[in-house]
């Protein structure tokens, strides 16, 4: 059955719901699309199916950790819609990704990463170290949807792909610098790009588009010690010479996928100096976390401390703890919890 008509299915739609309401149910928003769940279900039916379905507008607001991000909030039955193609087309994108690409994927994440990261840095002598600049405001359109349509089994939901893209047209624009590329004229400025930080189908597509680039880091280039997290990715060599020789190659071909790195950054480094990734820097031996992560959470420590909402400072120790134990961190947390006399709140 081709994409489109499993999409519709009151089946996928019911499950796209449950997903999409996982733990927000007491937000209005889901609340209200619970209140007439049946009749808000049939109405999504009836637009998918005959393909009059058309995004809402977004919600946007700025975070702060652990960098300044703008994040754009799709209304609730939008998010449904998200909910209900990912059901469908990510197990397609799975069978194409490679195994060391660690964003928004089930089994894998941030410590999985870490972990893959401090074994690579134990067994090489260099690390390159990149980062793509204006990383999802960047994502072109047209690049992009020719990349999902290549992975997936048939193009019946090419046309939601489509909605979906420009609804987030604009949203963006603020967070993205002009950048031309080769044999670029003055109209590629209006080419249309940007994934809004915030929808299910972002995170998915933004690992689809670097997909590429994971293919020719492993198969062209022929790195085996390579990971991804996001747009963050790592290779690893035992001299520099090669790895100046793949930064070359990479900054090439993401220019033909219309990205660009920070090339002051990506600079070839012997891994004794510490490999800051996710938070923490990365040595063969240890896994420390970095100072700027630390001062940041003293920060929210005080401020929870002081609004005296004491279930909300607990819940966010026992993640910041739960998180911590993933490094050589137990002095540092029991210095930090001794500042606020919290030793006997949560188990450091």
């Amino acid at each position: 059955m081709e994409l489109q008509k499993r999409l519709t299915t009151w089946r996928n739609l019911n499950l796209a719901y449950q997903r999409a309401s996982r733990g927000k149910r007491g937000s209005a928003p889901a609340a209200e699309f619970e209140y007439s769940l049946a009749d808000n279900l049939l109405a999504l039916q009836e637009e998918l199916s005959e393909k009059t379905y058309r995004p809402g507008g977004y919600h946007s607001f700025y975070i702060h950790e652990p960098k300044k991000r703008l994040i754009s909030a799709a209304p609730f039955r939008d998010r449904v819609v998200h909910h209900a193609l990912c059901n469908l087309t990510t197990r397609y994108f799975e069978n194409l990704f490679i195994p060391t690409s660690y964003a928004n994927r089930e089994g894998k994440g941030t410590h999985r990463a870490l972990d893959e990261c401090q074994r690579q840095v134990r067994r090489h002598k260099y690390v390159l170290q990149c980062d793509v600049r204006q990383f999802f405001p960047s994502i072109d359109h047209q690049l992009l949807k020719a990349c999902l349509l290549d992975m997936l089994p048939d193009d019946s939901a090419a046309w939601l792909i489509d909605e979906i893209l420009k609804s987030g047209v604009g949203v963006l624009s603020e967070e993205y610098e002009m950048t031309y590329f080769p044999n670029d004229d003055l109209f590629a400025m209006n080419r249309p790009r940007g994934l809004p930080i915030g929808n299910l189908t972002s995170q998915w597509w933004a690992n689809c588009y670097l997909n590429r680039l994971d293919q020719f880091v492993k198969r062209e280039l022929g790195c085996r010690p390579y990971l991804r997290y996001v747009d963050d990715f790592l290779l690893f060599a035992d001299d520099k010479q090669t790895l100046w020789s793949w930064r070359k190659q990479i900054i090439e071909k993401l220019q033909s996928m219309r990205l660009v790195i920070h090339e002051e950054r990506a600079i070839p480094r012997p891994v004794t100096d510490g490999v800051k990734f996710l938070g923490f820097v990365i040595f063969p031996e240890k896994r420390l976390l970095k100072r700027e992560k630390g001062l940041a959470y003293q920060r929210k420590l005080k401020q929870l401390t002081k609004a005296g909402n004491g279930e909300r400072l607990s819940s966010s120790l026992r993640g910041w703890i739960n998180h911590l134990r993933y490094g050589d961190t137990w002095g540092l947390r029991k210095s930090i919890l001794g500042q606020f006399n919290l030793l006997g709140v949560s188990n450091v």
